[in-house]
């Protein structure tokens, strides 16, 4: 590739925004394409043919999130430690444990038709910005030389190996689960993780006859490490070989704070319940945050394809968004995914475990992972004929494995969407939905015919003869059926109350268990779901203004509910005192609510921890925290006998809210300046800038409205309430006017430090605005403040 710009490749106007016209040459292309980036960092790509704009659409990836993706390729293939060193060697180990390793015609032939060559296409366009670099470091982002590594050449294959990046269940919540029943019953599990749906009693039963010895919470690190973020630190990149093992924990050290740590909200209302008489549809997916978000917004125009959304830098296509007649927006649907195997291991010949009336061999694979500034490392990795084994133990005879539908062909992470965004219809639509694996959804649809839907999809398997909820034996006694069908599941189309909307509750239709496989029995608190509801079935036609609100709606349900509680009861000093202030309140987590903060505080710092102690002990506390907000709530409203009756469970409340008004006294001084928004911030930070934020790669800090249990999601760390959860982005689209559609991205939409976009939404964000969506080709050009060409090394034809 060769360049014909004469100017710089970043510059400014005199409003900080980027401008120009830039120029470059392809051999890949066979027609002329343009990038043109609008005033918020919105690349809208428009090409002649889809070889070119797929090629385009990767180029442009690199050039915004080169850093990411290449990081986000390195994690995933397990090539840390060449970059970075010792201290990575056990997060490669993990993530190529689960790498998919099966057939890869097979893979590809599980998705659209053209899937190879779309992923082709994408990779050969983040490959030629990789080899223009060569030529041009200037165009490197900052992070290659602070680290001094080099961005790598893709292969279409990265694109599908690696699986890691999805959200699943249930693995880890399994370990933990055969943890808290060795030492108690179901009903103190629940305070952990509620289940919903019952277990039929005879499969309950079943399964406590089938008893398997409990996994060591080391298999724990192995399953969360594949899918961790990278991080850094002075440490880390300090390690010595010895002392690679010491960062296998690191992963589930830090646990967010009780509220609900992921999740996502989708709605659409029918023309009938909206001001304009069209559908309307939102959509706002949450996910860790970070810099950059990991999402990013992209329009691709070309003859048969006009679609603007949101997807991951790293994956062609776009997963959450509309083309010109459809909408479409997902969440994560509870479908039990995974599975923990536990082995019984040959007492001669411990590369053996048992498998029906036999012992087979494992599969033991040696990887060879190169590491920085050290000669290249051999480890053994093993697999069952189930998945990856992520603990094992030959002295003690025992293997953990896990089965997870990562393994399964067709699960590369959101890749379907390469068929669902060209869908023209619910028809086709639904017939793109065969093909998606992972992760599990909750798709919601709108079209410019008027239809509304909500049909969860992914890869979910049978179970015949177990529940999934806790580890079973490997040897041959549960194992899958196959999965369900589209036609096994629920789907709404259009239905009467005129709207659609999830937010991960638990939301199969009722007696579904009773007539149909289980799918999944542990899901998110409906705290949320149960306040979008709240509102969509409110009197009055709903607008894209209203959908806003609605996204970034800070109205507590678990507060509401307690207060109900609060305002029942009568106390005496510090206790009477707070209550005064509770049972004024709103019960809105706005940033300048004192009595948000003093409810946070009693009901995070002190309630919940009182009744886990209460009601587990302080032994099995540590394994139950932070606790399950709806079973906690349960216990309250009902004065759980648990709990010892309605007398003790009031002098319980009354107890812990006098010590956390004490605590907010000391911490936050006079109640006149106690403001929710004086603890609970949100501060974007860049993995490189532990230790060195003098870097000014940082972003913020925010004051931050809502909770883990609003729509407006903030779940934050307890340490010091910074926001680690929320919407990654968030999408509201009025279908067929799609120029009054709107969008924010967190912070901004460019990973270059450089770049104006990298943080130049982040106030919009912290103040719930938003920005406009644009879509038409007029409002496209008003809005451009940058064109990048992008021409056949031969010239334009």
């Amino acid at each position: 590739m060769s360049d014909s710009s004469t100017k710089p490749d970043r510059f400014t106007g005199e409003e900080g925004v980027a401008v120009g016209k830039f120029e470059f040459r392809c051999s890949f292309l066979r027609q002329p394409v343009e990038i043109l980036v609008d005033r918020w960092g919105i690349p809208h790509i428009r090409a002649q043919n889809l070889r070119d704009l797929f090629f385009a659409q990767g180029f442009n990836a690199a050039r915004d999130r080169l850093w990411q993706i290449d990081l986000w390729r390195k994690r995933g293939l397990g090539l840390l430690a060449r970059d970075f060193g010792p201290g990575y060697l056990a997060q490669d180990e993990a993530s190529r444990l689960f790498l998919y390793r099966g057939d890869m015609d097979a893979e590809w032939a599980s998705y659209a038709d053209n899937t190879y060559e779309i992923s082709t296409w994408f990779v050969a366009g983040i490959n030629a910005f990789v080899e223009l670099t060569r030529s041009r470091p200037e165009l490197l982002p900052p992070e290659f030389a602070v680290m001094k590594t080099e961005p790598a050449i893709w292969s279409p294959d990265d694109v599908v190996r690696i699986r890691s990046h999805s959200l699943s269940r249930n693995a880890l919540s399994e370990i933990l689960r055969s943890h808290v029943l060795s030492q108690a019953g179901p009903k103190t599990d629940g305070l952990r993780s509620r289940i919903e749906p019952a277990v039929p009693p005879e499969m309950a039963a079943r399964e406590r006859a089938a008893s398997v010895p409990v996994p060591p919470l080391a298999a724990l690190q192995t399953v969360a490490l594949a899918s961790a973020p990278v991080t850094f630190s002075k440490e880390r990149l300090a390690a010595t070989l010895a002392e690679a093992d010491r960062w296998r924990g690191t992963a589930i050290s830090a646990e967010p704070s009780g509220d609900s740590p992921e999740g996502s909200n989708n709605w659409a209302v029918s023309g009938e319940r909206s001001e304009t008489g069209r559908p309307l549809l939102a959509s706002d997916p949450h996910r860790d945050y970070g810099l950059p978000s990991i999402r990013y917004i992209t329009h691709l125009t070309a003859p048969g394809l006009d679609a603007i959304g949101a997807g991951e830098a790293a994956v062609p296509g776009i997963s959450i968004g509309h083309n010109d007649v459809i909408a479409f927006a997902v969440t994560i649907f509870g479908a039990d995914q995974e599975d923990v195997y536990i082995y019984e291991t040959s007492p001669d010949d411990p590369s053996l475990y048992r498998y029906r009336d036999g012992w087979e061999k494992f599969d033991i694979v040696s990887e060879n992972f190169a590491v920085r500034g050290l000669p290249d490392q051999v480890r053994e990795l093993r697999f069952t004929r189930h998945g990856p084994v992520v603990f094992f133990d030959g002295t003690a005879r025992m293997a953990v494995a896990v089965r997870t539908v990562w393994g399964e062909p067709g699960s590369a992470p959101y890749l379907a969407s390469l068929s669902s965004m060209f869908a023209r219809d619910l028809d086709t639509f639904k017939a793109a939905m065969r093909r998606w694996g992972t992760p599990s959804v909750n798709q919601v649809y709108a079209d410019t015919a008027g239809n509304i839907a909500w049909l969860p999809v992914g890869l979910m398997p049978r179970r015949p003869n177990w529940s999934g909820l806790t580890p079973v034996r490997g040897d041959g006694a549960f194992e899958w059926d196959g999965f369900l069908r589209q036609e096994d599941m629920p789907m709404l189309l259009n239905p009467a109350e005129g709207f659609v909307a999830t937010a991960n509750e638990m939301n199969l239709p009722a007696g579904w268990r009773e007539e149909h496989p289980h799918i999944g029995f542990e899901w998110l608190e409906p705290s949320r779901a149960a306040r979008i509801r709240e509102v969509l079935q409110s009197a009055g036609k709903h607008s894209v203004e209203s959908f806003c609100s609605l996204q970034t709606d800070t109205l507590s349900i678990p507060a509401r509910r307690l207060q109900a509680i609060l305002c029942s009861l009568q106390g005496e000093g510090p206790a009477a005192t707070a209550l005064e202030l509770l049972c004024g309140w709103d019960c809105r987590m706005d940033p300048d609510s004192g009595a948000a903060l003093l409810f946070d505080i009693w009901w995070t710092s002190h309630m919940k921890p009182a009744v886990l102690a209460r009601l587990a002990g302080p032994v099995l506390k540590q394994l139950l925290s932070p606790g399950d907000n709806e079973s906690i709530l349960l216990h309250l409203e009902t004065a759980s006998p648990f709990l010892g009756g309605r007398t003790a469970r009031d002098a319980l409340v009354l107890e812990t809210l006098a010590v956390a008004y004490g605590d907010c006294l000391s911490r936050f001084g006079e109640v006149s300046g106690w403001r929710w928004g004086r603890v609970h911030h949100a501060y974007f930070q860049h993995a490189l800038s532990t230790g060195e934020p003098e870097r000014g790669w940082d972003v913020g800090p925010f004051e931050a409205a809502g909770s883990g249990s609003t729509v407006r999601l903030a779940s934050y760390r307890p340490e010091d309430c910074r926001v680690t959860h929320g919407a990654s982005v968030r999408l509201v689209l009025d279908v067929g006017a799609w120029d009054n559609s709107v969008c924010i991205n967190t912070p901004g939409q460019s990973g270059d430090p450089r770049s104006p976009h990298y943080r130049d939404m982040a106030g919009e964000w912290a103040a719930g605005g938003y920005v406009p969506l644009l879509f038409s080709h007029a409002r496209v050009e008003e809005a451009c403040q940058a064109r990048i060409v992008l021409l056949p090394d031969g010239g334009i034809e």
